[in-house]
């Protein structure tokens, strides 16, 4: 066994074999750590443990990287290195036990955002669903740019704060260029803290009129009536008057029934009592809006007639079809009643008439 006592970069070959052995086993106590808890992790939970899965793998994840960073900062300790060498494997154990440490906070973050899938579950606003995920995305970014900032202080020797100082210019540079993302970015926050509308809510944005698909970090998703997906910045929806009409609380019509003008007065009264009776206790009225109906008015070529009624709830289709009996128990009504509607007409009287027959009346449909 003599070969164990050769020299090899200043090490007898045993002293390399231990610190390949130790690696190994700290890997493989890593790995079987890591199994075992899994293991457990996929049993069916409780009803009282609902979270131990989420737990158990989240702590479980980084078991091997861990055991390799314990694993090579043990087998240096047994290897004679100089002075140089020792810095750089004191260097390389450092950065390998950053790394292990970031991941295993990395992987804890699957628990913060488990607990706001959960809140968010239990509440009525669809945005909850969009913030938890950008909250757990948020942490992962702030720890991969932690671990990030102390690898290269260990690399380069250099305090954090003289390597923010190195970055300025850079950092400047980087911030005008993208300007934008990080407006669209305050943009997200802002939405989904002032919350002027939820997932699934109609919108109508720059003449885009549709229900919101998705919020995310740089821009909103909207999907038009035609079908069309429309992705809006969110700096702009922030900037934008923005009309959410999925809290309506109800949809409100004005409509102008137009009657001729040799109507009576008499019939006139009847065709106001037509529509008051056609929308008294209509369908989807609320007690604190009931129907109006007035004559309100003598337009260019007809008298008119101003009929306003609101439908609760505002579901459109619904309201739609009930728009259509109204306007067809109204044409009815009137036909029966021999109540004629106007439609423009336009009378030219010739210069110098003087009779009757030389007015002529002119139709414009």
């Amino acid at each position: 066994m003599e070969w164990m006592n050769y020299s090899v970069v200043g090490n007898e070959v045993w002293r390399l074999i231990l610190f390949f052995i130790i690696v190994l086993l700290s890997s493989a106590v890593g790995r079987l750590a890591r199994y075992s808890v899994d293991r457990i992790a996929n049993r069916p939970a409780t009803g009282d443990r609902p979270w131990r899965p989420v737990v158990l793998k989240a702590v479980a994840r980084p078991f091997v990287l861990l055991g390799l960073a314990i694993g090579i900062r043990l087998g240096v300790s047994v290897l004679l290195l100089g002075e140089a060498l020792d810095g750089i494997a004191g260097t390389c154990g450092t950065i390998a036990t950053a790394t292990a440490i970031g991941y295993a906070i990395y992987s804890l973050v699957d628990i913060v955002d488990h607990y706001l899938r959960e809140m968010s579950a239990r509440t009525e606003s669809r945005l909850d669903d969009v913030l938890a995920p950008l909250v757990g995305k948020s942490i992962r970014i702030t720890v991969m740019v932690l671990v990030v900032m102390n690898v290269v202080q260990e690399i380069s020797g250099k305090s954090i704060t003289t390597i923010l100082a190195g970055l300025g210019v850079g950092g400047l540079a980087i911030a005008l260029a993208g300007q934008d993302t990080i407006k669209n970015f305050f943009g997200s926050i802002v939405i989904l803290g002032d919350r002027p509308f939820e997932i699934g809510d109609r919108i109508v944005i720059d003449g885009h009129d549709g229900p919101v698909e998705s919020v995310g970090f740089r821009s909103t998703r909207i999907r038009t009536l035609d079908g069309h997906l429309v992705t809006v910045p969110n700096s702009e929806m922030v900037n934008r008057t923005v009309q959410n009409i999925g809290r309506r609380p109800y949809i409100r019509r004005v409509a102008n029934i137009t009657i001729t003008y040799d109507t009576p007065p008499a019939k006139v009264a009847l065709a106001l009592d037509i529509l008051k009776e056609i929308l008294h206790d209509h369908e989807g009225m609320h007690p604190d809006f009931p129907a109006r109906v007035f004559f309100d008015g003598f337009n260019d070529s007809s008298l008119n007639l101003v009929m306003i009624y609101w439908y609760h709830p505002p579901e459109y289709w619904d309201y739609m079809a009930f728009t259509e009996r109204v306007n067809m128990q109204i044409l009815k009504r009137f036909n029966a009643e021999g109540i004629e509607f106007a439609f423009p007409t336009q009378s030219i009287y010739l210069a110098g008439a003087s009779s009757e027959s030389d007015v002529e009346q002119i139709s414009d449909s």
